[in-house]
């Protein structure tokens, strides 16, 4: 059984802004952030797709991927993910495949179901919510471009991309493992809905995977909000302003900048806003690297993890660089 000490830990960076900051802030400190994260060992670094957030500037998943590549030189990047309904397969095919030509066996591809989260984002982006319904075969025409052999559209080739290997993974949110282990390609899932159905869908991955020219075995990444700092009370500073954010987007419809902690433990807050905080915080992993050490190891007992994706988002991107640190010397990497 891996435990901290033999696990290979990477880190997901949504572009969150920070109250005070511009975009262009927020995104040149997510190409340093993945510099520092090189340096400390971490196997990954991805970004993620969203659109129309007031508090994300993480917009362009393969362009932002391309400029954390260019400044770094061994860690593998990618996308956590592409959406894939929001996008044609053959221009996925294309994005990836550029990515791979100029840095070959660093990339990955992690896809998602999830469309824009409101309706005017969705007809902005010209998808409709049953477009999701059509990710298996999404997928298939997208891996056919790079293994030659799609048949959605005969005659028509991914250049650069037929013949590369980006490495494909599919971020099961609710469902999504049943396509993963069809197409024989890597899992991304998150524990939202308890370690024990969360491992009950990463069995059901396991035993319907079908071995392909992506992997020949199963591979499990698990997701999860990790924070590690001098005490447990920094590591919930940590978490509260991307957690306080999270639970004003649900009860007000908007995702805004992260706010400082101090502002938000003084800040008034309705019942439902104060369950959200508490919800979040109690499906996070966080405290002292003693606290945290034996937490990880059960959750890697519990979901059979291959690996894990830290995601984790802070106004405090000092405190949050400490944190990776921490993690990091927790993990010997």
């Amino acid at each position: 059984m891996k435990t901290p000490q033999s696990l290979r830990l990477s880190l997901l960076d949504r572009a969150v802004i920070a109250k005070g900051e511009t975009p262009a802030e927020t995104l040149r400190d997510l190409v340093g952030n993945a510099k520092q994260a090189e340096d400390l060992g971490f196997h990954r670094y991805w970004v993620a797709e969203h659109h129309s957030v007031p508090g994300i500037a993480g917009s362009a998943p393969t362009v932002l991927a391309a400029a954390v590549a260019a400044a770094t030189s061994r860690i593998r990047v990618g996308t956590g993910g592409v959406m894939l309904p929001n996008h044609r397969p053959l221009v996925v095919a294309e994005q990836f495949g550029v990515l791979e030509s100029l840095f070959e066996g660093r990339i990955d591809m992690g896809l998602g179901r999830t469309l824009g989260f409101v309706p005017a984002v969705r007809a902005a982006l010209g998808h409709d919510l049953d477009e999701a319904d059509h990710f298996d075969d999404l997928l298939a025409e997208l891996l056919g471009y790079f293994s030659g052999e799609q048949t959605s559209h005969p005659g028509v080739h991914a250049r650069p991309g037929e013949g590369l290997r980006p490495e494909p993974f599919v971020l099961a949110v609710g469902s999504g493992g049943e396509y993963a282990a069809k197409h024989g390609v890597g899992l991304v899932i998150a524990p939202s809905k308890g370690l024990a159905a969360t491992r009950a869908k990463i069995d059901e991955y396991r035993r319907g995977f079908r071995p392909s020219a992506w992997r020949t075995e199963p591979y499990v990444v698990v997701a999860q909000t990790v924070a590690v700092a001098e005490t447990r009370e920094a590591a919930e500073d940590l978490l509260l302003p991307e957690q306080w954010s999270t639970a004003l987007s649900r009860t007000r419809g908007e995702f805004r900048p992260l706010l400082p902690p101090g502002e938000i433990r003084a800040a008034e807050k309705s019942s439902r806003e104060s369950k959200y905080l508490e919800q979040a915080l109690t499906g996070a992993v966080y405290g002292t690297a003693d606290e945290v050490a034996p937490r990880l190891t059960g959750l890697v007992e519990a979901t059979g993890a291959d690996e894990l994706l830290i995601g984790t988002s802070s106004y405090d991107r000092k405190a949050l660089f400490d944190s990776h640190r921490r993690l990091a010397e927790l993990a010997g990497l």
